[in-house]
Parts: C-alpha cells; structure tokens; sequence
C-alpha cells in the first residue's frame, strides 16, 4: 500500500546547494517511479513568479523586512492553493524549495521582523500548513555567500538581491535556522552540504527512501 502523499521541504542558505540537490532528488524518485511533484517559493505560480521578480530583483535596492513578509506570504497563498494543495489531494507527493521555515530564519532572524508578527501572518496565510518533513542544508555562513555571490553568479546576472548581503546577514539566517530546526526537531533532518557532493546526495536518499518506503530500492 502506498504511503500517503507527503509534504516535503528542501530549506537553507543561498548557496547550500539545497536547490541542485531537489532536482537530483526529483531524478532519482522518477527512477522509482514515485508519483511527485517539485516547486518552489516564492513563485510556484504567475502571480507567485511575478512576486519572485520583485522580491528578488536588485535593482530594488533595500526592503523593509516586514514589505519581504507581506510579499512572500502573497506567494505562498496562491502557491497552497493552486500548486501544494490540490497536488497532495491528487495523491502526489510535494517536493518544495523553501517555505515557511526560510520566512522564519530570513525576515525573523536575518531581518529582525518579530517571530509572533510572522506567526499571526502564517496562520492567515497558510492556515498553519506545515511540512511533514524537512530537509536542513548546512552550510557555514562564509562559504555559503562565498558561493551565492560568487563572480561567475554575478557575471551571468544570477545573483539575486539576498545574495548580495553581508557575512552578518548571512550568519544571522544560519542561526534561524538552526533554532527553527531545534525547536522542530522531530521534522527535520539537517544535512551537512559542506563535503563531497556524493555524500550528501546520499544522505537526501537515505532519508527519502524512509519516509515514503523506499528502503529496499535506495
């Protein structure tokens, strides 16, 4: 009997190589023929992406940390209701980069927006819908911006207006991370991204063999 469909989030710092490591992650459950579907935040959606454009656009210059949490809940509204949930209500597993939890370590702890005043906005936002799993990529603050804003990032215009903070910003989401996930640790699984990719590709297998019952196939 198959597992029911699972909510399932790839979270940490630009950089981390969260993003890279969901896309293997998608292969290798299409290998095994596992019904899923991959999205991301915020976007996810048009309006969604046409948010994104905005959110991320440096050209924007510096944002109010409370205009980034009004803007990245606006995305993840739509998200949940034309992506996440009706993917679920199919049967498919949804596999997401970012939600809630970067809200959290990014406009609370990076931004200094207070943790209830992004409470109080998730509950009108989402309901409270949390995943039922998370994956944590640590990275040490230093090398993750190191590879966030690297030249090549920049010479190809990839790198976004998060990217281009300081190593104190940085530091202070590595921390609201950790907290998020120690607060929560039955959800997640914090994986150090940090060594060969090759391990780390294997610990993401490891770990979604067992929650959706791919033990003997991993």
């Amino acid at each position: 009997m198959a597992p029911p469909p699972l909510f399932i989030t790839f979270e940490g710092l630009d950089g981390s190589g969260k993003s890279t490591h969901l896309r293997r992650a998608s292969a290798w459950l299409e290998e095994h023929r596992v019904p899923h579907l991959v999205t991301h935040e915020p976007g996810g959606t048009p309006l969604g992406d046409a948010l994104r454009a905005i959110f991320l656009d440096p050209s924007r210059g510096a944002m109010d940390g409370t205009v980034e949490l009004l803007l990245v809940f606006a995305s993840r509204r739509q998200h949940l209701l034309e992506v996440i949930e009706p993917a679920l209500a199919a049967g498919r597993h949804v596999l997401c980069d970012r939600f809630t939890d970067s809200t959290r370590a990014y406009q609370g702890y990076g931004r200094g927006v207070p943790l209830p005043l992004i409470e109080q906005v998730n509950r009108v936002a989402t309901g409270g819908r949390t995943p039922d799993h998370t994956l944590l990529f640590d990275l040490p603050a230093g090398e993750a911006r190191t590879r966030g804003h690297s030249p090549s990032r920049r010479e190809r215009g990839a790198a976004d207006r998060l990217d281009a903070e300081g190593l104190a910003f940085y530091e202070r989401v590595r921390h609201g991370f950790q907290e998020v996930a120690r607060a929560e640790a039955g959800r997640f699984r914090q994986v150090d991204s940090s060594g060969a990719f090759e391990e780390t590709q294997a610990r993401v297998r490891a770990e979604l063999a067992r929650w959706l019952g791919l033990e003997e196939e991993a």
